[in-house]
C-alpha cells in the first residue's frame, strides 16, 4: 500500500488528484491533503509518507523553501500550473513535474517513475530556488481590471498593496487610485511574485516598496506605515504567526 501526501492550495484541485490515484491505484492511501508551507512542515515534522505531491505554488508562498525548514528523504511529485519556467528543476529534484491540469494518463506515468526509482533520494531547495527564480515568467505583470464597461491595465510595479473589504478584493496603487480584483487573495498570492509582496495578515498582501515604517507592537506583532496610507477599518499590522516570516522577507 502506497502512502501519499497531498499538498495543493486549491481544495477541488486536490480533490480531483486524490480521485485520480484512487481510480488508478485503489489500495493507494492519502495520508493528508495540506494547503500550506506551515502545516506540511508542521506535518513532515513528526509524519512520514512513501510519496508527495506538491504544488510548486502555495497561498503562503513558495513550496521549496518546506525542504529548508525540515528534512526529509520523501520522493517528490512536483505539479505546477506554469511550464517551462524550472523544468530543469524539477527533473533534478524530483521523481516528475506534472502541469496543471493535471491528467491521468500522465499521473500514470508519474507513479509508474516512482515505482522505478531506486537510488536514494535527497531535494536541493537552494538549486531548485535559483532555478525557479531563474527561469520562472508564470507571476503576473498586469491585472487587468473592468469596471462596467470601462478596462484598466495596471501593472505589477505600479500596485502598493491588494486588501480585503466588505465589497470584495481591491487593489491600490502607488498613485492612490483603487480598484476591485475578481480574485480571491488566496489566488493573488498564488500569482504574484513572493519576493516583491507579502501577506501580512489574513486581510492585507503589500509590496516591499510600499513600507515607509514600522516599529514593534503588542505580543510580538510589527505596526506597518504604507504608502499610501492604508485606510480600512483594520490597520496595517503583521499578524503573530506571520512576524518571523515577514522578517525573513525584509532581510533577505
Amino acid at each position: 500500500m502506497m502512502k501519499i501526501l497531498i499538498v495543493e492550495d486549491e481544495q477541488l484541485a486536490a480533490e480531483r488528484l486524490e480521485e485520480m490515484l484512487n481510480e488508478i491505484d485503489p489500495s493507494i492511501r492519502i495520508l493528508a491533503k495540506l494547503g500550506s508551507i506551515k502545516e506540511t512542515v508542521h506535518w513532515l515534522q513528526d509524519n512520514y509518507a512513501d510519496l508527495i505531491f506538491l504544488d510548486v505554488q502555495l497561498s503562503d508562498g513558495i513550496s521549496f523553501t518546506i525542504f529548508e525548514k525540515v528534512k526529509t528523504n520523501t520522493p517528490v511529485i512536483f505539479t505546477t500550473a506554469f511550464d517551462k519556467y524550472a523544468v530543469k528543476a524539477f527533473e533534478l529534484n524530483s521523481i516528475a513535474y506534472l502541469l496543471k491540469p493535471i491528467n491521468k494518463r500522465n499521473l500514470e506515468d508519474a507513479l509508474s517513475k516512482f515505482n522505478t526509482f531506486k537510488t536514494p533520494y535527497t531535494i536541493d531547495p537552494e538549486a531548485l530556488s535559483l532555478l525557479f527564480e531563474k527561469r520562472n515568467t508564470g507571476y503576473k505583470e498586469r491585472f487587468l481590471i473592468q469596471i462596467g464597461q470601462r478596462y484598466s491595465k495596471i501593472d505589477i510595479d505600479e500596485i502598493a498593496y491588494f486588501y480585503s473589504s466588505d465589497t470584495g478584493i481591491n487593489l491600490k496603487t502607488f498613485s492612490g487610485a483603487y480598484y476591485p480584483v475578481d480574485m480571491t487573495m488566496d489566488k493573488i498570492v498564488s500569482v504574484v511574485n513572493p519576493a516583491k509582496f507579502f501577506r501580512i495578515n489574513r486581510k492585507l498582501l503589500i509590496s516591499h516598496n510600499s513600507i515607509i515604517n514600522m516599529v514593534a507592537y503588542s505580543r510580538g506583532r510589527i505596526k506597518i506605515t504604507l504608502k499610501p496610507e492604508f485606510e480600512n477599518d483594520t490597520e496595517a499590522i503583521v499578524s503573530i504567526d506571520r512576524s518571523s516570516d515577514f522578517k525573513r522577507w525584509l532581510d533577505k
